[in-house]
């Protein structure tokens, strides 16, 4: 496993990157109404990361596949997790939309994602949006230096699971900086004190991706959208953080 650790000048262009990332996904969020489409908010964020200097880490990813992410977010909806795919698709009411970006500034990435009700959601859907977030911040504030990955990991999974949900076994977190994904995979499960210890200059991407039923997942024929295989509701969240000597910093705090 070869951790990257940051210089200061390059946590700078990651705030910068994030700085980009953010104005994307707060528009997005104020676009979020029943009637739009997932294209039209997908053509939302690209507009602004062109014009701001970025590029869009996800379209084209990964170079050279048979089947490139063809967007610049990713959308899904209700009991889809992750990677769902912009389109014809139109918003409704009562849906719960995960929407996840990444920016490349200056050869850096920044990467996050929130989930938001539209209109008026179910008492389940809104419980599982706030155990979402929550269990999110719980994984940051374990980010000190000293603690161990597993630390992080266990305080997603033990918040999630404390609320009666469960946590995705097959994705995670990861390191980011020049790449999108850089070591180390951090998964919403685990032990503590496992693991390696984390130390200032690490950027990691957390994301907690949260079931109300079964954790087991399937892919879609577009090959990429991840669905929950029950059909169940499910919710993400994530921040690419930095880890300093007094604990962690926020890149791509929306509020």
């Amino acid at each position: 496993m070869a951790i990257i650790i940051k210089s200061n000048d390059e946590i700078q262009i990651m705030r910068e990157s994030a700085a980009i990332n953010v104005e994307a996904l707060r528009a997005v969020r104020e676009a979020i109404r029943p009637g739009i489409t997932t294209a039209e908010l997908d053509r939302i964020a690209h507009e602004i990361i062109v014009r701001r200097g970025g590029k869009p880490a996800f379209l084209g990813h990964p170079a050279g596949s048979r089947h490139p992410f063809p967007a610049t977010i990713t959308v899904s909806i209700n009991e889809e997790l992750v990677h769902g795919i912009p389109g014809k698709r139109m918003i409704k009411e009562g849906d719960i939309v995960s929407i996840d970006c990444g920016t490349i500034y200056k050869g850096f990435v920044s990467d996050s994602a929130f989930t938001v009700g539209v209109g008026e959601i179910s008492a389940e859907a809104r419980r599982l949006l706030e155990v979402t977030e929550a269990a999110l911040y719980k994984g940051i504030e374990a980010c000190v230096p000293g603690n161990r990955l597993g630390d992080v990991s266990y305080a997603i999974q033990s918040h999630v699971e404390s609320a009666g949900y469960s946590v995705v076994r097959e994705y995670g977190g990861h390191g980011v900086g020049r790449s999108m994904w850089e070591d180390p995979h951090i998964p919403n499960w685990g032990r503590p004190g496992r693991g390696i210890r984390l130390r200032p200059g690490m950027a990691l991407a957390l994301e907690p991706m949260v079931f109300v039923g079964s954790p087991k997942t399937r892919v879609l024929d577009d090959h990429w959208t991840v669905v929950a295989a029950d059909g169940s509701l499910c919710a993400h969240f994530e921040h690419t953080i930095v880890i300093t000597p007094n604990g962690p910093e926020i890149l791509t705090k929306l509020d």
